[in-house]
């Protein structure tokens, strides 16, 4: 099996489910869902951080990364989540320095949520159609006039680079990024193994009618 090695960045008031959410997903896939306990995921996901110590999330919860930008070996596929954070991460030449040099060699460029904009701000979605969280679309359309923002879907996908829409939404693009790598039997097993609806479409679950 040529297991693909996803890394999933971390960083101070990330949200929770914006990582585990996917994290999960590619930890629990399985070619052959009848021997889920004999053969590992296809998936190896390691969780990068800019310094090897514990993040705290939003929430309180704290995590041990499992490698820094500096020592991270070659990724697949990277992930980079939103939350409160990306406020200030979107601005941290770092992880700017980091997400770019793995767009260059990464199969799969993708964002959760607000990670989204660390992308837009990497240069990345110039060009391209995107989305986030339904509370930060106007402000990525105001920060990026050369993105087009899509209000009405719950993942973008646009050649390696797929964005998504808020926290919850995560989980849809990973199994579109298992769909992608080993096919949608294996995506819909996946799904099915956790519990969580299989997505039939791309359609956002919350339409901008229901914001508050």
């Amino acid at each position: 099996m040529n297991r693909k090695r996803v890394g999933i960045v971390i960083f101070d008031d990330v949200e929770v489910l914006d990582f585990c959410g996917p994290y999960e997903v590619f930890s629990v896939t399985r070619i052959n869902s009848e021997k889920r306990r004999e053969e590992p995921s296809p998936f190896e996901v390691i969780l990068v951080a800019e310094q090897d110590q514990p993040i705290v999330t939003t929430g309180g919860m704290r995590v041990l990364p499992d490698t820094t930008y500096a020592t991270c070996p070659p990724l697949d596929i990277l992930l980079v989540p939103g939350g409160w954070g990306t406020r200030k991460e979107m601005h941290n030449p770092a992880l700017l320095h980091f997400v770019n040099a793995q767009a260059a060699q990464v199969e799969t460029l993708t964002s959760v949520c607000t990670g989204a904009l660390v992308l837009g701000n990497a240069g990345l979605l110039d060009g391209l159609r995107a989305t986030t969280h339904w509370r930060s679309l106007d402000w990525m359309q105001e920060l990026f006039p050369n993105v087009t923002v899509d209000s009405v879907s719950q993942v973008v996908e646009q050649g390696y680079v797929l964005t998504s829409a808020g926290i919850s939404a995560g989980i849809d693009m990973a199994f579109m990024v298992v769909k992608k790598y080993w096919g949608e039997d294996v995506a819909r097993a996946t799904a099915r193994h956790m519990e969580y609806p299989y997505p039939e479409s791309t359609v956002r679950r919350v339409p901008l009618a229901a914001k508050e």
